[in-house]
């Protein structure tokens, strides 16, 4: 007779079976079997203990084969956790500084109207109102979503892919090349998820007559545009975001290794959740200041195209010089990006550690080997 495996017997079988302290719960197996069978009850003087029932062979507990809450590395599951994380961590926080958005991709558009941050909120407030500073929220939140989906999931994935091709010395040695191009290939297929949805914001954020949001937003930039206009961005936009996600990851994972080593003198393993999450946004602010840094001229020139029809790189560069594409609401950016790094660190390693899985960074694990 086949037998099921171990995950359907768990979702069967009561929680209360699965321990790994076997005395009281075994205790109560046993009083429960005596009481539905009063002729198999002992006297007091012949009844088995909790303790003789733990160390008996006949046990009636079933050990747990894992954990309770642990999730093995690198399974289907961990992979599942990976892209949930991830969608939290970067459509909640992009949604969240959706005013701070706005704003930048309007400083960026008519640096003339909006010529400071204090100025520019002015502007807003009193074109568009309070509802103005979150014009695009829709698409932000669904696009950011996507991709964070994408980002963290085959960041993952790729880290381990390339850790299982480089062997366990090496992975070790190169540990950061590892993050560099595992955070590249996740951003690639990432952008594709994200690039829709970037082209409808920035129109609906720098053009306030253009649509209400990505409903009615959509549909128009596709008849205005084509459907291929859609992804009229995607070269600058993988412009700004693969040397952003790789600055990101790369410097993230370094920076948390260092504070382990260096400012915290107590090992990771024994430092509580709480402390790690709070390593997790240092680490994550520290990276998002790099990030903003190095992708923030692709930043100029995705606003540009997706604002203005049929613009090319070259009116960019024109219109906005080389010192306005690295400089242009470079400031805002960086606390933006900034903060935006800290929070998405903080919630996708809260993920993690909510399903049982330790927090990113801090060690360097040795490289698991393929499967043959």
């Amino acid at each position: 007779m086949a037998f099921p495996d171990s995950s359907s017997r768990q979702s069967i079988i009561p929680s209360f079976l699965y321990s790994s302290s076997l005395s009281s719960k075994t205790f109560i197996l046993h009083k429960m079997s005596t009481s539905s069978h009063p002729s198999l009850s002992s006297s007091p003087a012949t009844s088995p203990s909790a303790n003789e029932l733990s160390s008996s062979g006949k046990s009636f507990v079933i050990p747990s084969p894992s954990e309770p809450g642990k999730i093995e590395l690198y399974s289907p599951q961990f992979y599942a956790a990976s892209t949930a994380g991830g969608i939290l961590a970067c459509g909640l926080t992009h949604m969240a500084v959706t005013p701070l958005d706005v704003l930048k991709c309007n400083m960026q558009i008519d640096p003339s109207k909006y010529k400071s941050i204090s100025s520019g909120f002015g502007v807003l407030l009193k074109e568009q109102g309070l509802r103005g500073f979150y014009r695009g929220w829709v698409p932000t939140l669904l696009g950011y979503s996507a991709q964070g989906a994408c980002k963290y999931g085959f960041y993952e994935f790729f880290k381990k892919y390339y850790s299982d091709i480089a062997g366990p010395e090496y992975a070790s040695k190169y540990k950061t090349l590892i993050y560099l191009a595992g955070s590249a290939s996740a951003e690639v297929i990432a952008d594709v998820a994200l690039c829709p949805f970037e082209a409808v914001k920035v129109r609906v954020q720098t053009q306030p007559g253009f649509a209400r949001g990505m409903a009615d937003g959509l549909p128009k930039f596709v008849k205005s545009e084509g459907a291929l206009g859609l992804y009229k961005g995607i070269v600058p936009l993988w412009g700004r975001q693969i040397p952003y996600t790789m600055m990101k990851f790369a410097t993230f994972e370094n920076t948390v290794e260092l504070i382990y080593k260096h400012v915290i003198p107590t090992p990771k393993n024994e430092c509580s959740n709480t402390l790690q999450l709070g390593v997790s946004f240092a680490g994550g602010y520290i990276a998002g200041v790099f990030c903003a840094v190095v992708s923030h001229p692709a930043d100029n020139l995705v606003s540009f195209l997706n604002n203005a029809k049929g613009a090319t790189v070259g009116d960019a560069v024109k219109k906005l010089g080389l010192w306005g594409l690295f400089t242009r609401g470079l400031p805002l950016r960086i606390v933006m990006i900034g903060t935006l790094t800290g929070a998405q660190w903080v919630i996708y390693d809260a993920v993690k550690v909510f399903v049982g899985l330790p927090t990113t960074g801090g060690v360097t694990p040795a490289a698991v080997p393929a499967k043959a």
